[in-house]
């Protein structure tokens, strides 16, 4: 039941609450200051640090902090009488009534789960990934959470890495783009509403680069990459209005991020302006004596406190050594009153001095009409289709009789969820197999048999009896890929193949000689190559959320044209990670001539018989699927690339405009993607970088002139100097539906910089 309780702050701060959180800046700034000036040292300290919750109960001694102002945030209470309970101590029992902030992991959704963040991602749709972001914002709110830990945006070009699955892919623009459309998605027009959350981009920053793909690793990235990759993100996020920032658990040239003045109070505050505040990732200002920067937790505390880390995240190296340091004349009061004033002016902006308490009948139910179909929406518009031989997809309902649905993930409800999901309510799912039921009806004969207890069994006893179910059905879809627990932090593989005996399952339901369609849950991109050439069709789904079994369906059977486009490049083998479209052209690139296989090389040959190219003997040097890739049931047409002018001068524009016909006769989405490369830089720059994208609905036959303005801005970089600059020269700029395909055209830059 919802406790209506008072809302009174005690002391001469009483006075100011008749302003609002959607004041003006310089009243927020006014009551930051005055609010400031009361506190003693330890109450300082207390907005600082955050306790975990989530025993759905207050112990004593979190009752005692929070009376004597030494807690500044709870983690992971998601009872909203407790929270209420939480925020009525907090207001009305401790000195000066600041009111909590209250974080929750809601990565992809609340109660109702959007696909994983890599699977938003490869939708190329920002207002998808805001609407979903919307309903976890609105759902979350209910039981009183205000903050959440994401978007995640950094850059990730590892497959190995666990934590791919909650980013938005390997590219800095479209991570820019989706980054900030899920920044609004939470935090709303008004971050003083009820149902809007403030918003964390994580992790600040190069976690993604982390050695090896393995997690919590060391990360080497020059600033030169440092500026033109990992950071655009972030800086998108800082200029969209982000609320909070969190470091990395990673360190960064010997520095970790949690201790990293350079990147925090430097570039973060100094060169961008933020105002939010700054929190550690989990207990990883203690964790800086681990890396062996520091001796001790109060070290730690130092280093963390001037590096401008607002708030440690579960953990007390502030708490028990703050104080002193500051008395010691270690740690400067004015570092930990900026501190404070972030944090403070986060809590005003979020409304909570007004309105502490969360009452549940504000808010619709979980999982309505509205978070269904948004997650319904996002789910089909992630699907990839990566092949599609002979036109096996889409199938018809009307011309099969019968067809076999085999493997451990066509009816899990859970595994379609994905990693990151502590809220996510199975019960709201609908998977593949239910789905594909009700969409056929009584027509069609549906024989389901899982084969395989988990993704990763290696048991083969059913395979005979799956290869005789394929024999006797019109068409076989089998539903591989891994479980939501084989990605997400700290589950990092080393082979991202398909795990146990899936390539197994597939040879075997291969020599039925019906039709093989599989369909990959999964949260990373996985090496496909020991089964691509054995199947006719593959759907990349992802985990797909809540409502992935009606959008799989809706795809398998032609309701609806898949859409979806990678957002992260799909390598043949594990050995040439990292591979990313946005490489580098060195002093020998490779091509089609001067290539060869290992199988191909003549015994004894001589030394310098291969072309001397940068390529893998037993790989080549092309991905097995490419960034922005993605197949449809439509057929569309390219032409009439051109520019608005061949010459643009320094403070001017061009336009760049292709015309796309769907000549087919289905209605399809398709997203037209715009790469561009700069020929001659003051550092090298990347053959291809998108530039823009855009997401188009087109009927049969409509053709749509599509255009994309680009300013020099647009096409700076940051130089030697580490100064951003836009040169003149030669450019040429790509329009297509991948990052391999496209119409070209030829520009340039003129005047002096």
């Amino acid at each position: 039941m919802f406790l209506a309780l008072p809302f009174l702050l005690p002391g001469i701060f009483m006075s100011s609450m008749s302003a609002n959180a959607t004041a003006p800046a310089d009243a927020i700034e006014q009551r930051v200051n005055t609010l400031l000036a009361e506190m003693t040292i330890e109450e300082k300290i207390g907005q600082m640090s955050q306790v975990n919750g989530g025993d759905s109960y207050i112990h004593d001694y979190l009752r005692d902090a929070l009376r004597a102002g030494r807690v500044g945030s709870v983690l992971n209470e998601v009872d909203v009488n407790v929270v209420n309970e939480l925020q009525r101590i907090a207001v009305e029992e401790s000195r000066l009534g600041i009111p909590l902030i209250i974080g929750r992991d809601v990565i992809h959704g609340f109660k109702t789960v959007m696909p994983i963040p890599l699977g938003q991602a490869a939708t190329w749709n920002p207002v998808i990934v805001s609407s979903g972001a919307r309903v976890a914002a609105r759902e979350a709110a209910s039981v009183g959470v205000n903050w959440t830990f994401a978007p995640m945006i950094d850059i990730s070009r590892d497959p190995r890495w666990g934590r791919i699955a909650e980013s938005l892919g390997e590219d800095p623009y479209l991570a820019s783009e989706l980054g900030t459309a899920m920044v609004r998605g939470f935090q709303g027009d008004d971050l003083s509403a009820k149902d809007t959350i403030a918003a964390c981009a994580k992790h600040f920053v190069g976690y993604g680069e982390s050695e090896s793909g393995r997690d919590y690793a060391t990360t080497n990235i020059p600033e030169n990459e440092l500026r033109n990759v990992h950071l655009r993100p972030f800086h998108a996020a800082a200029k969209a209005g982000v609320m909070t920032m969190m470091t990395s658990f990673s360190d960064l040239d010997g520095v970790p991020a949690t201790a990293n003045e350079y990147l925090v109070n430097d570039i973060l505050r100094g060169e961008w302006g933020f105002d939010g505040f700054v929190v550690s990732d989990w207990d990883s200002v203690r964790q800086l004596s681990i890396h062996g920067l520091t001796a001790n937790d109060r070290e730690s505390a130092c280093e963390a406190a001037i590096a401008g880390v607002d708030m440690e995240m579960h953990g007390d190296a502030y708490l028990n050594h703050l104080a002193q340091l500051v008395d010691d004349g270690k740690v400067p009061l004015e570092a930990v009153d900026t501190a404070v004033a972030n944090i403070l002016r986060a809590k005003f902006r979020l409304g909570l001095f007004e309105n502490p308490y969360t009452d549940p009948n504000d808010f619709p139910p979980f999982a309505d009409a509205d978070a269904l179909e948004t997650a319904r929406e996002a789910a089909l518009q992630s699907v990839v289709m990566l092949k599609n031989e002979h036109h096996v997809l889409p199938l018809s309902a009307d011309q099969l009789s019968s067809i076999a649905l085999i493997g451990p993930l066509a009816d899990t409800p859970y595994e379609q969820l994905g990693t990151w999901i502590f809220d996510g309510d199975p019960r709201y799912s609908v998977t593949p197999l239910g789905a594909i039921e009700t969409l056929v009806g009584d027509g069609v004969d549906v024989r389901y048999l899982k084969a395989m207890e988990t993704s990763r069994s290696r048991d083969t006893s059913a395979f005979d009896e799956a290869e005789a179910l394929a024999a006797e059905t019109d068409a076989t879809v089998l539903f591989l890929g891994e479980e939501a627990i084989l990605s997400g932090e700290a589950h990092s593989r080393a082979d991202i193949s398909l795990p146990g005996a899936q390539a197994e399952l597939v040879g075997r339901i291969r020599a039925s000689g019906k039709p093989v369609i599989v369909v990959i849950l999964a949260g990373r991109p996985l090496t496909l190559t020991n089964i691509v050439d054995e199947v006719d069709a593959i759907l990349f789904a992802w985990h797909p959320g809540s409502m992935g079994g009606p959008a799989i369906a809706d795809l398998l059977f032609g309701i609806e044209s898949p859409s979806g486009k990678l957002p992260v490049t799909f390598p043949r083998m594990v050995g040439q990670i990292p591979i990313y479209y946005y490489q580098k052209n060195t002093g020998k690139p490779p091509s089609p001539e001067t290539i060869a296989h290992i199988d191909d090389i003549d015994a004894k040959a001589p030394q310098l018989s291969l072309g001397m190219t940068s390529f893998h003997l037993d790989a080549g040097y092309t991905p097995l699927f490419a960034f922005g890739h993605g197949l449809s049931y439509a057929y569309f047409n390219y032409e009439n690339l051109t520019t608005s002018t061949s010459e643009m001068a320094l403070d001017g524009s061009i336009t760049i405009s292709v015309d796309v016909t769907n000549t087919s006769g289905i209605t399809a989405d398709e997203v037209v993607q715009l790469y561009v490369r700069d020929l001659v830089g003051n550092v090298t720059r990347p053959l291809r970088e998108l530039k823009g994208f855009r997401r188009l609905t087109l009927a049969p036959g409509e053709r749509v002139t599509v255009d994309f303005e680009l300013t020099a801005d647009d096409l700076a970089f940051y130089g030697r100097k580490m100064q951003r600059m836009t040169e003149p020269g030669e450019f040429h700029a790509w329009v297509g539906s991948s990052s391999e395909a496209g119409l070209m055209a030829e520009f340039r830059i003129v005047g002096e910089r």
